[in-house]
Protein backbone atom coordinates (compact mmCIF):
# COMPACT_ATOMS: atom_id res chain seq x y z
CA UNK A 1 0.00 0.00 0.00
CA UNK A 2 1.32 3.55 -1.13
CA UNK A 3 1.28 6.46 1.24
CA UNK A 4 0.18 9.97 0.17
CA UNK A 5 2.99 12.31 0.59
CA UNK A 6 1.63 13.98 3.53
CA UNK A 7 1.22 10.77 5.60
CA UNK A 8 5.16 10.20 4.46
CA UNK A 9 6.04 13.64 5.78
CA UNK A 10 3.54 13.31 8.83
CA UNK A 11 5.95 9.73 9.77
CA UNK A 12 8.93 11.52 9.04
CA UNK A 13 8.15 14.08 11.50
CA UNK A 14 7.24 11.24 13.92
CA UNK A 15 10.70 10.08 13.04
CA UNK A 16 12.49 13.12 13.60
CA UNK A 17 11.94 13.17 17.25
CA UNK A 18 13.84 16.22 17.63
CA UNK A 19 14.73 15.98 21.88
CA UNK A 20 16.00 12.44 21.47
CA UNK A 21 17.95 13.78 17.99
CA UNK A 22 19.65 16.31 19.74
CA UNK A 23 20.77 13.98 22.86
CA UNK A 24 22.36 11.49 20.03
CA UNK A 25 24.17 13.95 18.35
CA UNK A 26 25.41 15.84 21.45
CA UNK A 27 26.70 12.90 22.60
CA UNK A 28 28.22 11.69 19.63
CA UNK A 29 30.12 14.72 18.94
CA UNK A 30 30.99 15.03 22.35
CA UNK A 31 32.26 11.14 22.30
CA UNK A 32 33.96 12.22 18.70
CA UNK A 33 35.89 15.29 19.90
CA UNK A 34 37.51 13.47 22.97
CA UNK A 35 38.49 11.03 21.02
CA UNK A 36 40.09 13.45 18.11
CA UNK A 37 41.71 15.34 21.04
CA UNK A 38 43.77 11.97 21.92
CA UNK A 39 44.37 11.63 18.17
CA UNK A 40 42.67 8.63 18.02
CA UNK A 41 42.14 6.57 14.60
CA UNK A 42 38.80 7.66 12.97
CA UNK A 43 38.15 9.99 15.69
CA UNK A 44 34.38 11.24 14.92
CA UNK A 45 32.86 8.50 13.99
CA UNK A 46 34.41 5.49 16.42
CA UNK A 47 34.02 8.40 19.30
CA UNK A 48 30.41 8.67 18.07
CA UNK A 49 29.78 4.63 17.78
CA UNK A 50 31.52 4.45 21.25
CA UNK A 51 29.29 7.42 23.52
CA UNK A 52 26.23 6.06 21.66
CA UNK A 53 26.42 2.04 21.98
CA UNK A 54 27.27 2.81 25.80
CA UNK A 55 23.85 5.66 26.27
CA UNK A 56 22.10 2.68 24.43
CA UNK A 57 23.45 0.32 26.68
CA UNK A 58 22.22 1.60 29.73
CA UNK A 59 18.96 2.67 28.93
CA UNK A 60 19.14 5.90 27.33
CA UNK A 61 17.07 6.48 24.29
CA UNK A 62 19.16 7.45 21.44
CA UNK A 63 18.01 7.66 18.32
CA UNK A 64 18.98 8.51 14.81
CA UNK A 65 16.03 9.01 12.19
CA UNK A 66 16.72 7.32 8.96
CA UNK A 67 16.42 10.63 6.94
CA UNK A 68 19.44 11.88 8.41
CA UNK A 69 21.32 9.20 8.18
CA UNK A 70 21.01 8.63 4.61
CA UNK A 71 21.79 12.56 3.93
CA UNK A 72 24.82 11.78 5.48
CA UNK A 73 25.05 8.55 3.12
CA UNK A 74 24.64 10.67 0.17
CA UNK A 75 27.48 13.03 1.11
CA UNK A 76 29.91 10.06 1.88
CA UNK A 77 29.30 8.46 -1.26
CA UNK A 78 30.16 11.80 -3.71
CA UNK A 79 33.03 11.97 -1.42
CA UNK A 80 34.18 8.55 -2.65
CA UNK A 81 33.10 9.13 -5.86
CA UNK A 82 35.72 12.01 -5.87
CA UNK A 83 38.35 9.39 -5.42
CA UNK A 84 38.13 7.84 -8.99
CA UNK A 85 40.34 10.10 -11.16
CA UNK A 86 40.60 9.95 -14.79
CA UNK A 87 44.65 8.02 -13.72
CA UNK A 88 42.27 5.00 -12.10
CA UNK A 89 41.04 3.86 -15.54
CA UNK A 90 44.51 2.41 -15.90
CA UNK A 91 44.38 0.69 -12.81
CA UNK A 92 41.06 -1.22 -13.05
CA UNK A 93 42.29 -4.47 -14.75
CA UNK A 94 44.60 -4.82 -11.93
CA UNK A 95 41.43 -5.68 -9.62
CA UNK A 96 40.15 -8.04 -11.67
CA UNK A 97 42.21 -11.42 -9.63
CA UNK A 98 41.01 -9.21 -6.25
CA UNK A 99 37.78 -8.88 -7.07
CA UNK A 100 37.42 -12.64 -8.19
CA UNK A 101 38.60 -13.85 -4.83
CA UNK A 102 35.87 -12.08 -3.15
CA UNK A 103 33.33 -14.75 -4.34
CA UNK A 104 35.81 -17.34 -2.35
CA UNK A 105 36.05 -15.03 0.67
CA UNK A 106 32.47 -14.96 0.95
CA UNK A 107 31.95 -18.50 1.04
CA UNK A 108 34.97 -19.58 3.16
CA UNK A 109 34.11 -17.03 5.45
CA UNK A 110 30.25 -17.80 5.66
CA UNK A 111 30.98 -21.52 5.73
CA UNK A 112 33.33 -20.77 9.13
CA UNK A 113 30.98 -18.45 10.34
CA UNK A 114 27.77 -20.98 10.29
CA UNK A 115 30.63 -23.69 11.39
CA UNK A 116 31.04 -21.63 14.63
CA UNK A 117 27.62 -20.37 15.14
CA UNK A 118 26.12 -23.95 15.19
CA UNK A 119 29.06 -25.49 17.10
CA UNK A 120 29.60 -23.00 19.74
CA UNK A 121 27.05 -20.64 19.95
CA UNK A 122 24.08 -22.94 19.59
CA UNK A 123 22.58 -21.03 16.90
CA UNK A 124 19.79 -22.82 14.84
CA UNK A 125 20.46 -23.90 11.76
CA UNK A 126 18.68 -20.69 9.66
CA UNK A 127 19.53 -18.04 12.41
CA UNK A 128 23.08 -19.29 11.77
CA UNK A 129 23.33 -19.33 7.90
CA UNK A 130 22.40 -15.39 7.98
CA UNK A 131 24.31 -14.13 10.81
CA UNK A 132 26.98 -15.83 9.70
CA UNK A 133 26.61 -14.10 6.14
CA UNK A 134 29.74 -11.23 6.22
CA UNK A 135 28.02 -8.82 4.75
CA UNK A 136 24.40 -7.40 3.94
CA UNK A 137 23.09 -6.37 7.29
CA UNK A 138 19.82 -5.16 6.63
CA UNK A 139 18.89 -7.13 3.75
CA UNK A 140 19.89 -10.83 5.72
CA UNK A 141 17.75 -9.48 8.64
CA UNK A 142 14.76 -9.25 6.20
CA UNK A 143 15.50 -12.29 4.38
CA UNK A 144 16.84 -14.57 7.67
CA UNK A 145 13.60 -13.18 9.52
CA UNK A 146 10.94 -14.02 6.79
CA UNK A 147 13.16 -17.59 6.61
CA UNK A 148 12.49 -18.59 10.34
CA UNK A 149 15.18 -17.01 12.07
CA UNK A 150 15.80 -15.10 14.64
CA UNK A 151 15.64 -12.08 13.54
CA UNK A 152 17.09 -9.37 16.78
CA UNK A 153 19.13 -12.09 16.94
CA UNK A 154 20.94 -11.73 13.35
CA UNK A 155 20.32 -7.81 13.54
CA UNK A 156 22.28 -7.13 16.66
CA UNK A 157 24.99 -9.70 16.10
CA UNK A 158 26.04 -7.89 12.25
CA UNK A 159 25.15 -4.72 14.31
CA UNK A 160 27.93 -5.93 16.65
CA UNK A 161 30.03 -7.21 13.63
CA UNK A 162 29.97 -4.26 11.85
CA UNK A 163 31.05 -2.01 15.03
CA UNK A 164 33.81 -4.05 16.37
CA UNK A 165 35.43 -3.99 13.13
CA UNK A 166 35.03 -0.32 12.92
CA UNK A 167 36.69 -0.38 16.54
CA UNK A 168 39.62 -2.74 15.86
CA UNK A 169 41.00 -2.29 12.25
CA UNK A 170 41.77 1.56 12.37
CA UNK A 171 43.13 0.57 15.95
CA UNK A 172 45.45 -1.89 14.17
CA UNK A 173 46.49 0.09 11.47
CA UNK A 174 47.59 3.02 14.12
CA UNK A 175 49.34 0.32 16.24
CA UNK A 176 50.48 -1.80 14.02
CA UNK A 177 50.81 -0.36 10.57
CA UNK A 178 51.90 2.97 11.98
CA UNK A 179 49.52 5.38 10.74
CA UNK A 180 49.20 8.62 12.53
CA UNK A 181 46.19 10.46 13.03
CA UNK A 182 47.73 13.58 13.17
CA UNK A 183 49.59 13.31 9.93
CA UNK A 184 46.35 13.06 7.80
CA UNK A 185 45.75 16.91 7.93
CA UNK A 186 42.29 17.72 7.37
CA UNK A 187 39.01 15.66 6.63
CA UNK A 188 38.55 17.89 3.63
CA UNK A 189 38.70 21.52 2.03
CA UNK A 190 37.20 24.23 3.90
CA UNK A 191 33.52 25.23 3.55
CA UNK A 192 34.51 28.43 1.51
CA UNK A 193 37.32 26.99 -0.58
CA UNK A 194 35.06 24.84 -2.57
CA UNK A 195 34.14 27.18 -5.55
CA UNK A 196 30.55 27.53 -6.00
CA UNK A 197 30.77 25.42 -9.32
CA UNK A 198 32.24 22.57 -8.07
CA UNK A 199 30.37 22.91 -4.99
CA UNK A 200 26.97 22.92 -7.06
CA UNK A 201 28.16 20.12 -9.50
CA UNK A 202 28.76 17.79 -6.37
CA UNK A 203 25.45 18.70 -4.77
CA UNK A 204 23.93 17.30 -8.06
CA UNK A 205 24.99 14.29 -7.60
CA UNK A 206 22.75 13.42 -4.90
CA UNK A 207 20.12 12.78 -7.01
CA UNK A 208 21.47 9.82 -8.07
CA UNK A 209 19.99 7.99 -4.86
CA UNK A 210 16.76 8.42 -6.74
CA UNK A 211 18.43 6.80 -9.74
CA UNK A 212 19.74 4.17 -7.77
CA UNK A 213 16.66 3.27 -6.17
CA UNK A 214 14.95 3.18 -9.92
CA UNK A 215 17.25 0.59 -10.99
CA UNK A 216 17.27 -1.10 -7.56
CA UNK A 217 21.08 -0.60 -6.81
CA UNK A 218 22.42 -1.83 -3.37
CA UNK A 219 23.01 0.48 -0.85
CA UNK A 220 21.50 2.92 -3.31
CA UNK A 221 21.62 5.94 -0.62
CA UNK A 222 25.20 5.58 -1.19
CA UNK A 223 25.62 3.85 -4.09
CA UNK A 224 24.12 6.35 -6.83
CA UNK A 225 25.61 9.47 -5.70
CA UNK A 226 29.10 7.49 -5.65
CA UNK A 227 28.59 6.38 -9.82
CA UNK A 228 27.24 9.93 -10.61
CA UNK A 229 30.31 11.73 -8.59
CA UNK A 230 32.52 9.26 -10.00
CA UNK A 231 31.56 10.06 -13.58
CA UNK A 232 32.19 13.76 -13.36
CA UNK A 233 35.30 13.13 -11.77
CA UNK A 234 36.27 10.41 -14.69
CA UNK A 235 35.24 13.00 -17.15
CA UNK A 236 37.46 15.72 -15.86
CA UNK A 237 34.60 18.04 -15.01
CA UNK A 238 35.70 18.86 -11.37
CA UNK A 239 38.64 17.68 -8.84
CA UNK A 240 36.37 18.89 -6.13
CA UNK A 241 35.65 17.04 -2.93
CA UNK A 242 32.97 17.65 -0.77
CA UNK A 243 34.24 20.20 2.82
CA UNK A 244 35.87 19.01 5.52
CA UNK A 245 32.57 19.66 8.09
CA UNK A 246 30.32 17.54 6.03
CA UNK A 247 32.56 14.71 5.82
CA UNK A 248 33.13 14.83 9.55
CA UNK A 249 29.12 15.68 10.19
CA UNK A 250 28.85 12.53 8.18
CA UNK A 251 31.20 10.59 10.52
CA UNK A 252 29.33 11.86 13.60
CA UNK A 253 25.60 10.40 12.50
CA UNK A 254 27.07 6.93 11.15
CA UNK A 255 28.61 6.40 14.64
CA UNK A 256 25.98 7.26 16.64
CA UNK A 257 23.56 5.37 13.82
CA UNK A 258 25.74 2.38 14.87
CA UNK A 259 25.34 3.04 18.33
CA UNK A 260 21.59 3.53 18.26
CA UNK A 261 20.84 0.09 17.06
CA UNK A 262 21.28 -1.09 20.44
CA UNK A 263 18.40 0.99 21.90
CA UNK A 264 15.96 -0.91 23.21
CA UNK A 265 17.86 -3.90 23.29
CA UNK A 266 18.19 -5.89 26.75
CA UNK A 267 22.04 -5.29 28.37
CA UNK A 268 21.77 -9.13 29.03
CA UNK A 269 21.34 -10.05 25.21
CA UNK A 270 23.75 -7.50 24.45
CA UNK A 271 26.38 -9.00 26.23
CA UNK A 272 25.62 -12.44 24.90
CA UNK A 273 25.00 -11.76 21.27
CA UNK A 274 28.50 -9.17 21.44
CA UNK A 275 30.36 -12.23 22.74
CA UNK A 276 29.33 -14.25 20.17
CA UNK A 277 30.37 -11.80 17.52
CA UNK A 278 33.49 -10.89 18.67
CA UNK A 279 34.46 -14.72 18.31
CA UNK A 280 32.48 -14.67 14.77
CA UNK A 281 34.36 -11.23 14.21
CA UNK A 282 37.75 -12.53 15.03
CA UNK A 283 37.60 -15.32 12.75
CA UNK A 284 36.62 -13.43 9.81
CA UNK A 285 39.18 -11.09 10.41
CA UNK A 286 41.45 -13.88 10.09
CA UNK A 287 39.80 -15.29 6.77
CA UNK A 288 40.77 -11.35 5.72
CA UNK A 289 43.71 -11.66 6.44
CA UNK A 290 45.01 -15.13 4.89
CA UNK A 291 43.30 -13.88 2.01
CA UNK A 292 44.92 -9.73 1.75
CA UNK A 293 48.51 -11.39 2.38
CA UNK A 294 47.33 -13.93 -0.91
CA UNK A 295 46.22 -11.32 -3.03
CA UNK A 296 49.01 -9.02 -2.08
CA UNK A 297 51.47 -11.52 -2.85
CA UNK A 298 49.81 -12.36 -6.19
CA UNK A 299 49.17 -9.13 -7.76
CA UNK A 300 51.33 -6.24 -5.74
CA UNK A 301 48.20 -4.41 -4.37
CA UNK A 302 49.21 -2.65 -1.53
CA UNK A 303 47.99 -4.90 1.67
CA UNK A 304 46.48 -2.08 3.91
CA UNK A 305 44.26 -1.56 0.75
CA UNK A 306 43.45 -5.28 0.34
CA UNK A 307 42.58 -5.27 4.16
CA UNK A 308 40.14 -2.64 4.16
CA UNK A 309 38.52 -4.22 1.00
CA UNK A 310 37.87 -7.93 2.54
CA UNK A 311 37.39 -6.70 5.76
CA UNK A 312 33.72 -7.85 7.60
CA UNK A 313 32.90 -4.60 8.10
CA UNK A 314 29.62 -2.25 6.46
CA UNK A 315 30.23 -0.47 3.02
CA UNK A 316 29.96 3.09 4.38
CA UNK A 317 31.96 2.72 7.65
CA UNK A 318 34.93 0.59 5.46
CA UNK A 319 34.87 3.32 2.88
CA UNK A 320 34.96 6.29 5.91
CA UNK A 321 38.03 3.90 7.38
CA UNK A 322 39.54 4.08 4.08
CA UNK A 323 39.30 7.72 3.79
CA UNK A 324 40.35 8.74 7.48
CA UNK A 325 43.46 6.47 7.17
CA UNK A 326 43.99 7.57 3.41
CA UNK A 327 44.15 4.40 1.69
CA UNK A 328 42.66 4.21 -2.05
CA UNK A 329 38.72 4.73 -1.33
CA UNK A 330 37.97 3.95 -4.52
CA UNK A 331 39.57 0.33 -4.45
CA UNK A 332 37.60 -0.40 -0.98
CA UNK A 333 34.59 1.33 -2.04
CA UNK A 334 34.22 -1.14 -5.22
CA UNK A 335 35.44 -4.49 -3.25
CA UNK A 336 32.30 -3.34 -0.75
CA UNK A 337 29.59 -2.76 -3.43
CA UNK A 338 30.89 -6.20 -5.74
CA UNK A 339 30.49 -8.21 -2.22
CA UNK A 340 27.32 -6.46 -1.53
CA UNK A 341 25.61 -7.17 -5.22
CA UNK A 342 27.41 -11.07 -4.72
CA UNK A 343 25.97 -11.70 -1.27
CA UNK A 344 22.88 -10.74 -2.22
CA UNK A 345 22.31 -12.49 -5.52
CA UNK A 346 23.96 -15.99 -4.07
CA UNK A 347 22.00 -15.92 -0.74
CA UNK A 348 19.00 -17.37 -2.07
CA UNK A 349 20.83 -20.17 -4.49
CA UNK A 350 23.26 -21.11 -1.27
CA UNK A 351 20.74 -21.19 1.11
CA UNK A 352 18.43 -23.46 -0.70
CA UNK A 353 21.24 -25.85 -1.11
CA UNK A 354 22.17 -25.68 3.13
CA UNK A 355 18.35 -25.93 3.64
CA UNK A 356 18.66 -29.26 1.82
CA UNK A 357 21.51 -30.18 3.28
CA UNK A 358 20.77 -29.31 6.96
CA UNK A 359 17.46 -30.72 6.71
CA UNK A 360 18.10 -34.04 5.44
CA UNK A 361 21.08 -34.03 8.79
CA UNK A 362 18.29 -33.16 11.61
CA UNK A 363 16.80 -35.80 13.47
CA UNK A 364 13.06 -35.25 12.61
CA UNK A 365 10.53 -34.42 15.40
CA UNK A 366 7.94 -36.46 16.73
CA UNK A 367 4.69 -35.77 16.86
CA UNK A 368 4.46 -34.83 20.09
CA UNK A 369 7.60 -33.36 20.97
CA UNK A 370 8.77 -29.42 21.36
CA UNK A 371 9.60 -27.05 18.81
CA UNK A 372 13.76 -26.39 19.14
CA UNK A 373 14.62 -23.54 21.70
CA UNK A 374 15.52 -20.02 19.95
CA UNK A 375 18.55 -18.92 19.08
CA UNK A 376 21.23 -18.08 21.51
CA UNK A 377 19.09 -19.26 24.41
Amino acid sequence: MTHPPADRWRNAVRDLKPGLLALTLALGTAGGALFAYFQLPLAWMIGSMVFCTAAAMSGLPVHVPGGLRSAMIMILGIMLGSAFSPDILGRLGDWALSLTGLALYILTGGALGILFLRRVARYDPVTSFFTATPGGLNEMVIVGGAMGGDDRTISVAHSARVMLVVMVVPVWFQFFEGYSPATRGPLGPGLTEVPPVDLALLASCAVGALLGKWLRLPAYMLVGPMLLSAAIHLAGLTAGKPPGVMVGAAQIVVGAALGSRFSGVRLSRIAHTLAIASGLTLMLLAVTMVFSVALHWLTGIPLPALVLAFAPGGLAEMSLVALALGVDAAFVSTHHIVRIVLIVSLVPLVFRLYSHVTDRRLPKKGPGEPPPPPAGG
